[in-house]
């Protein structure tokens, strides 16, 4: 499941360097919850709920089965 989430983040990636963000992934548990870290912008941008919660969580949850969460690595 791991190397799928990294495949969907690497085509949500442009996005996020479009703005001087990015996104790294830190773990996948066995419950599906995926662990990211937002860096550069999106680590302190104000929208960085809103990135994770309502474009990379609902990208991961609609592309690889088993995915249940997204948490937010500080």
């Amino acid at each position: 499941m791991q190397e799928q989430v990294q495949e969907v983040l690497n085509k949500l990636r442009p996005y996020l360097l479009r703005d001087g963000g990015d996104v790294e992934l830190i773990d996948v548990d066995e419950n599906g919850i995926v662990l990211l870290r937002l860096m550069g912008a999106c680590g302190n941008c104000p929208s960085s709920t809103i990135t994770l919660k309502a474009g990379i969580e609902r990208a991961l949850m609609a592309e690889v089965p088993g995915v249940t969460e997204i948490e937010q690595v500080f």
